[in-house]
């Protein structure tokens, strides 16, 4: 008989769930008004309800993406819970809207570290993607320099005087095992260092349990946004485990695949996948046969 087990921690994470039931809240309460500063979340499905509820998103220079239409005085503008930087949060108030901003609490917890290590002095170091948004806002709060780092090579050429010293923050959904990597190599290289470590423990437990669950399965499945890290990270943990892994946004994406009778397969998702997607595809793999 088959076997079909969902990670405990797929799905919403706190801060996406927080933001999320900001955004439906506030659309029910300020019909027509709502925009949001990018994609709430990277859930193509999620951003598209709330467009059918009156939700506009906007781009850096405050206009619909959809139609370039300016915002209006009677808007209110989200801050979505990857952040933003702080000279786009200066321009957001400055337009008088009201202004929900839902930050992850972890997140805006990286804001501040930087903001205050960069006044004292501090070269800040971001363990993380450079075009991740959560990274450009996080940047965005560093008062003097800060440099981006992705891989080993960019770790191992980083080239600054020794005497500058670091602090080292990681983007929350980075890859736990990749970020100690890394910092050891900086540390290697003869800096002074102060680090932190910001990775989400959601993420950490996510990223886990996912390499556990992949370990003991004959295919697994990973759900998420196609432009979602987070779930690109549990991609990459469960293909070095499982090699018959499926990346898939929805249901539709795995029609086609028919898994063995008596196979194990594991399903996870990451941190914007709603838990209905989620139990859509449980439901269908648990009566797929050959």
């Amino acid at each position: 008989m088959k076997s079909v087990t969902v990670a405990k921690s797929a799905g919403f994470c706190f801060g996406v769930k927080r933001a999320v039931d900001l955004v439906y809240e506030a659309a029910e309460k300020h019909p027509g008004r709502v925009c949001t500063m990018g994609p709430i979340i990277h859930n193509e499905q999620v951003v598209a309800d709330l467009e059918e509820k009156g939700v506009h998103v906007i781009n850096d220079d405050l206009v619909r993406v959809d139609t370039g239409e300016k915002i209006t005085e009677d808007s209110v503008i989200i801050i979505r819970s990857h952040g933003i930087p702080k000279t786009l949060m200066d321009r957001v108030k400055a337009t008088g809207c009201e202004i929900i901003d839902s930050t992850c609490p972890f997140v805006r917890k990286i804001h501040d570290i930087v903001r205050k290590k960069s006044a004292e002095g501090y070269h800040i170091i971001i363990i993380g993607n450079p075009n991740h948004p959560e990274v450009e806002g996080i940047r965005g709060w560093a008062e003097g320099p800060c440099t981006v780092i992705k891989s080993r090579e960019e770790a191992e050429s980083l080239d600054l005087p020794k005497d500058t010293p670091l602090c080292i923050v990681s983007q929350t959904t980075f890859n736990f095992h990749n970020f100690k990597e890394l910092v050891e190599i900086i540390e290697k290289l003869g800096y002074h260092v102060v680090v932190t470590n910001t990775i989400c423990n959601a993420t950490r437990e996510r990223q886990t349990e996912a390499l556990e669950l992949a370990g003991r399965s004959d295919a697994m499945i990973v759900i998420g946004g196609k432009h979602s890290s987070n779930t690109q990270k549990l991609y990459d943990i469960c293909r070095s485990q499982c090699d018959n892994t499926y990346y898939i946004q929805t249901l539709d994406d795995l029609v086609t695949v028919n898994f063995q009778s008596d196979s194990c397969v594991g399903i996870t998702a990451g941190a914007s996948t709603p838990n209905k997607i989620i139990q859509e595809v449980f439901a269908h793999v648990r009566g797929t046969e050959l």
